[in-house]
C-alpha cells in the first residue's frame, strides 16, 4: 500500500514531488499514472526541484516525448521526463525513441508519463520502479497515490512527507 496526499493547488503537488525526490536513487523509475490535466508534469517539476533542478524549465514533452533536465542532487545529474502518450505500445515503436539507453542512464532518475505495457520489459532488472497515480476529484483537487518499490529484502522505501 502506497501513501496518498490531497492537493488542491499546483503548488501542493509540486511540494509532493519535491518530498519523493528526496527519497529518490540514481536509476529509480518514476511511473505516472492519470487522465489528462491530472498534474503529471506539474509533479515532475517538482521532482526536478527536489534534485536541485530548476523546475521552471520543466514543460510537458508530448510533442517532443522526451525531455532531460540536469540537477545537481549528489548521485543523480539528470532526470529524463518520457511522456509516451502518443506511442504505441509496440516494441519498435519504443526502441526508436532510445528508451533503453535512457532506462540504462546509471546518473539518472526517469519520469514516465502515461506508461505502457510493454515497459516493464525495458526496465533494469536492478531499477526501482515507484507508480504515482494522480486522480482528479470532483472538486478540482487530486489525490496522488505513491507506491514505493519493493526491496529485495521486502520492505518498501519511505517517502517523507
Amino acid at each position: 500500500m502506497g501513501q496518498s496526499r490531497h492537493s488542491a493547488s499546483s503548488e501542493t503537488t509540486v511540494d509532493v514531488g519535491r518530498s519523493l525526490a528526496a527519497a529518490l536513487a540514481a536509476g529509480d523509475v518514476i511511473l505516472l499514472e492519470g487522465d489528462l490535466a491530472a498534474g503529471k508534469t506539474t509533479l515532475t517539476r517538482g521532482l526536478v526541484e527536489g534534485l536541485g533542478g530548476d523546475g521552471e524549465d520543466v514543460s510537458s514533452p508530448t510533442f517532443v516525448l522526451i525531455q532531460s533536465y540536469p540537477c545537481a542532487s549528489g548521485a543523480i545529474s539528470r532526470l529524463h521526463h518520457v511522456d509516451l502518450y502518443r506511442v504505441s505500445d509496440r516494441i519498435a515503436d519504443l526502441q526508436e525513441l532510445g528508451l533503453d539507453d535512457i532506462l540504462s542512464d546509471p546518473k539518472a532518475v526517469v519520469a514516465v508519463e502515461w506508461p505502457k505495457n510493454t515497459l516493464a520489459s525495458w526496465i533494469p532488472p536492478d531499477a526501482r520502479v515507484w507508480r504515482v497515480r494522480l486522480t482528479m476529484t470532483d472538486t478540482a483537487a487530486r489525490e496522488i497515490e505513491i507506491i514505493p518499490p519493493t526491496h529485495p529484502t521486502g520492505r518498501k522505501s519511505k517517502v517523507e512527507s
